[in-house]
């Protein structure tokens, strides 16, 4: 009886804390039905490559949100409708998408180690030495297979990245009421990742590989990349590039216990008006969320640059999404701007605006905000984005 009782004080709980973000996820979940209708004229083509500690399910879902006991691989196509405006992700309310109006998938190849090894070999060998990149996307909390699937095929295409997309997408049950099992296969996930990692530097012939992780995916990549530098190979062999963390919702507190460990660069977006992360911060004790501090908070600030994290504040950029939780990928210039830095060599752990800094200091009298202008960076010379003089 007790049992039953602290059941649903914990729902109360929940629901009190997370009541307002069940606005943005509801409805009937999302999944991966195959466009089969004339394509037509399309904005772009899309392909990506899946590794999934997810169980393995029938279509249209394929992977669902119980945790798979081995790594599972699979291949995606998707098409991007001719009207695509830059940061949206325009799909249909139910059903399967209509090619001419939405990001449509247009086959799910489900594959085995020894085949996808070979097939994202093939397409990296297959271009140039400078676009022989992969990047990983590692998505958040309450992310359905599909969901995970069709943001990073919106970000691959308005970032413009031209190396080979890798989606790691971990078994999130996508329910709200699911934090805490979601928080659990996040760790679960641990040594699967860092699995992965060691596959794409060491057998598929790619030049480097950067990471982008969003959300509760920030704290399955940080605690992947910590344990791999306790190993002794946080590099990857030196393959491992940039470290991108959108909105992360890491414990301030734990990530600084993981940057002692890492000991290298990373980027950090971050946004004080992100209400998905508030919540989390109700949730886990009233704590501060990594991707939510303040630029207020300048000590907070010193004590994160000293260990290595590049902030970069988006307080100010406007986003089609009503949370301020998914502006990495929502806002047109900031997916922009990660898709400039990861055609750098330097990357964008290496660019010089920090949270707080006048862009005066950088671009030469312009007054702003890094977290307002945004477009400045992303349309300034490299020279001026990454502080090379």
């Amino acid at each position: 009886m007790r049992t039953m009782q602290a059941v649903v004080r914990f729902k109360i709980l929940v629901l009190a804390l997370l009541g307002p973000l069940a606005l943005a996820a509801c409805g009937t979940p999302r999944v991966l039905e195959i466009s089969r209708g004339a394509t037509g004229e399309v904005a772009g083509k899309v392909e990506i490559f899946v590794a999934t500690t997810r169980e393995a399910s029938a279509e249209p879902v394929y992977f669902n949100g119980e945790r798979g006991p081995r790594l599972a691989f699979a291949r995606l196509d998707f098409t991007v409708p001719p009207n695509h405006k830059p940061g949206e992700l325009e799909l249909p309310d139910s059903g399967p998408s209509d090619p001419s109006k939405h990001f449509a998938v247009t086959n799910v190849q489900r594959l085995d180690l020894a085949p996808i090894v070979a097939d994202v070999r093939r397409e990296i060998m297959r271009r140039p030495p400078s676009q022989r990149d992969v990047l990983v996307f590692v998505h958040g909390f309450n992310t359905n297979f599909a969901d995970a699937a069709y943001r990073f095929a919106q970000i691959v295409h308005d970032s413009g990245f031209k190396g080979v997309p890798v989606l790691f997408t971990w078994p999130s049950r996508g329910q709200l009421l699911a934090y805490p099992y979601d928080r659990e296969s996040a760790f679960y996930s641990r040594d699967f990742l860092e699995l992965n990692l060691r596959a794409i530097a060491r057998d598929l012939g790619t030049t480097r590989m950067d990471i982008l992780a969003h959300s509760m995916g920030t704290l399955l990549t940080l605690e992947t990349i910590r344990q791999a530098s306790i190993r002794g190979d946080g590099t990857f062999g030196g393959k491992l590039r940039d470290i991108i963390l959108a909105a992360p919702d890491v414990d301030l507190d734990v990530f600084k216990t993981q940057m002692r460990e890492i000991k290298r660069p990373v980027t950090v977006f971050v946004s004080a008006d992100d209400r998905a992360l508030d919540f989390s911060r109700r949730f886990a004790g009233d704590k501060t969320r990594l991707g939510a501090v303040s630029a207020k908070d300048t000590q907070i600030i010193a004590d994160l640059e000293k260990l290595g994290a590049r902030i970069i504040d988006l307080s100010a950029e406007s986003s089609g999404d009503p949370l301020n939780h998914s502006k990495f990928a929502s806002s047109p210039k900031v997916v922009q701007l990660i898709g400039q830095r990861l055609k750098e060599d330097g990357g964008i752990a290496t660019a010089g605006p920090g949270l707080g800094d006048r862009v005066g200091d950088i671009a030469g009298g312009v007054v702003g905000t890094v977290g307002s202008t945004v477009g400045l960076v992303v349309t300034a010379p490299a020279a001026i984005v990454s502080g090379r003089r």
